[in-house]
């Protein structure tokens, strides 16, 4: 079975452009990203690691820290279509391929490997992607983040066998007797998703087909494309520690956060 992380990485951002470039806490985005990446690749046999831009200078940078890069279009509308982009730019295509995005600097490696893992067991599966159920306290966290950026953290809801029914990056779901669940539930019911996604290849291919949903353009989630087109989404749960959740750097006030959390809790593991 073969395994792949692509990496892309867009300079033109519309809210921070020159993301990837980034210091954080004297690494760049990109680097913190990169190692990530590697780390995740440690204990699989046939794994290709690269990351996949529109922009020179990332390129360049990608040289610099000795990782493969692919360029592809500047008309790539999601990171998934450079995803694929630059696999058809492979010799061969990865059985199941993840999507660790260039703007994701403190994704566990652990979890990359859970999801390789979820393949093995599960090679029907269309799509995997990690979430994550709040504490009480993480959701308080999460509310505070959202009073400053509205449009960091993605929740989902989830059925009981953990397909994903909806995501939003409002907070879902709406809580009617929090004070009672508080008293009698440890964790809250809000799923946290960990922004990142495996593909089948062929899945990858055909969701790169679809046209935009009408969700996925007003919440900005191309992930709804996926459920509005009936692609499974199954999740991975997760046990992290609280406090440890980081939501990916959408704008410059993020990076401040950032080291924050880096002073706090050191690398992700």
């Amino acid at each position: 079975m073969k395994f792949a992380i692509a990496i892309p990485a867009r300079y033109a951002s519309t809210r921070f452009p020159g993301k990837p470039l980034a210091l954080i806490n004297g690494k760049t985005m990109l680097q913190r990203v990169v190692e990530t990446a590697r780390r995740a690749a440690e204990d699989f046999d046939d794994i290709e690691v690269f990351v996949t831009t529109e922009d020179k200078r990332i390129a360049d940078h990608a040289a610099e820290i000795d990782i493969p890069c692919i360029q592809t279009p500047p008309s790539c509308p999601t990171g998934s279509d450079r995803v694929l982009s630059a696999l058809r730019q492979l010799s061969t295509w990865p059985d199941f391929i993840v999507n660790l995005q260039g703007d994701a600097p403190f994704t566990p490696p652990s979890i990359i490997k859970k999801m390789f893992q979820a393949f093995e067991e599960n090679p029907n599966a269309e799509v995997i992607t990690p979430v994550h159920q709040l504490s009480w306290q993480d959701l308080d966290r999460l509310r505070q983040s959202k009073s400053q950026t509205p449009f960091s953290g993605t929740t989902a809801v989830i059925n009981a066998q953990g397909r994903a029914l909806w995501f939003s990056k409002n907070i879902l779901p709406a809580i009617r007797k929090e004070q009672v669940m508080r008293q009698e539930n440890e964790l809250s019911p809000v799923h946290q998703h960990i922004g990142l996604y495996g593909f089948r290849s062929e899945i990858l291919e055909k969701f790169c087909t679809l046209d935009q949903g009408i969700y996925e353009q007003i919440e900005g989630l191309e992930q709804l494309r996926m459920l509005e087109n009936g692609i499974h989404v199954q999740t991975i749960k997760l046990d992290l520690a609280e406090g440890t959740i980081q939501s990916g750097i959408d704008s410059p006030e993020d990076i401040e956060r950032a080291e924050r959390f880096l002073f706090e809790h050191g690398e992700p593991q």
